[in-house]
């Protein structure tokens, strides 16, 4: 029994990993609705951040409050650039490289946030890399072959996989046409596009740096993650502000508006960010971004029959090499967490053999008679 528990404590952060991917997922299909709709990018990541914090207050306040730390100015710190990294800033330029560029070209700097994780976290310490054993292998296979992956998704489109009806094909062919004229834009707007979504994936992969850092000073997740988006809306509303002068923009519209602000608030960006930061806690850094391209392949997977969203050979191709290389990835980080496990079991057991009392000295009483005393 005890035994069935440990493997199931192993499973949870890969289990949560998939269902936060699974929940940011369902965020984006309800996101290219809304956006579809005129709603503008920054109104939504303000709400989305607000709705998130109140959300999370109560629940933070509560289930923490004993055992919170002293939140001092560093941590407060850590947790205003946590905001800038990982929800407003970051956001901003990602929307800004789609704008610019293309949303299929945006998609691959998200796929590649694993492989820039990995390589910043290194130099860091975050991550070691041993080539003469098999989990530091593969960990650097499965970085390079989720890289693969992410290339043919972007560069190889290949032959339609479904014949939608005549309604369906004209939506299609339209999409085509537009992706055909952004690629016709001049060379600045794309060379600044492609410049922020650089400066996205960098910002993204460093967030899970941040984050490993922020669960060592302020080990509370729930608090942690109220803070962070608390300072993201703050950021994401000023820089509404000032990018856009109409204040209209600012009201919601329909029900489908308010649905994805509430959902991605209380889902997405509440619980989504407290899972990855306690699964950066078990698992490092490296591990929480690998699955990062699980959210592309579930949405494809959700948006196909939802939307009659056509699917390409390459983005089936790109998507199963990209499964295998998180694959080969996990398999090297779980190695090494079963050699660190049992390397702490090893010093445990050590420790306690030290700790033990040594047993008592034996004393032995020799009894000598009278007569055998010398003279």
């Amino acid at each position: 029994m005890a035994g069935e528990m440990k493997g199931f404590d192993e499973w949870k952060p890969f289990i949560a990993m998939v269902a936060i991917d699974f929940a940011f997922a369902i965020v984006n299909i309800l996101l290219k609705k809304v956006l579809d709709e005129g709603m503008n990018h920054l109104v939504l990541i303000t709400y989305r951040l607000t709705i998130s914090t109140i959300f999370l207050a109560p629940i933070s306040y509560f289930w923490e409050r004993n055992s919170r730390p002293k939140l001092t100015p560093r941590i407060v710190c850590y947790l205003f650039l946590s905001a800038i990294v990982g929800s407003s800033i970051t956001q901003y330029f990602f929307l800004l490289g789609i704008q610019y560029t293309s949303a299929t070209f945006a998609c691959a700097f998200v796929n590649m946030v694993p492989m820039v994780t990995f390589i910043m976290a290194v130099p860091f310490g975050l991550e070691k890399v041993n080539l003469k054993c098999n989990s530091g292998r593969a960990k650097v296979l499965g970085t390079l072959v989720c890289l693969c992956g992410a290339a043919i998704l972007t560069l190889y489109k290949g032959v339609p996989l479904f014949d939608h009806s005549k309604s369906t094909s004209t939506q299609i062919t339209m999409m085509d046409h537009g992706i055909k004229l952004s690629s016709t834009r001049n060379k600045g707007r794309w060379t600044v596009g492609s410049i922020a979504l650089v400066a996205g994936t960098l910002l993204w992969s460093s967030w899970f740096l941040v984050q490993s850092n922020i669960g060592k000073l302020y080990p509370c997740q729930y608090s942690s993650t109220t803070i962070m988006n608390f300072f993201g809306a703050i950021q994401s509303g000023i820089l509404g502000l000032c990018t856009s002068k109409n204040l209209s923009v600012w009201v919601l519209k329909g029900k489908a508006q308010v649905l994805t602000v509430m959902f991605a608030g209380m889902i997405a960006s509440g619980l989504g960010f407290v899972g990855m930061s306690w699964c950066v806690k078990k698992r490092g850094p490296v591990f929480t971004a690998a699955f990062s391209p699980l959210v592309q392949i579930m949405a494809a997977v959700i948006g196909i029959p939802m939307f009659h969203e056509q699917l390409h050979l390459g983005s089936l191709l790109g998507s199963i090499i990209v499964i295998i290389g998180l694959y080969i990835l996990l398999w090297g980080k779980n190695k090494e967490m079963q050699k660190y496990m049992a390397k702490l079991a090893q010093e445990a057991e050590a420790m306690k053999e030290q700790e033990q009392p040594s047993p008592p000295p034996v004393i032995i009483r020799v009894s000598v008679d009278d007569d055998s005393r010398c003279p």
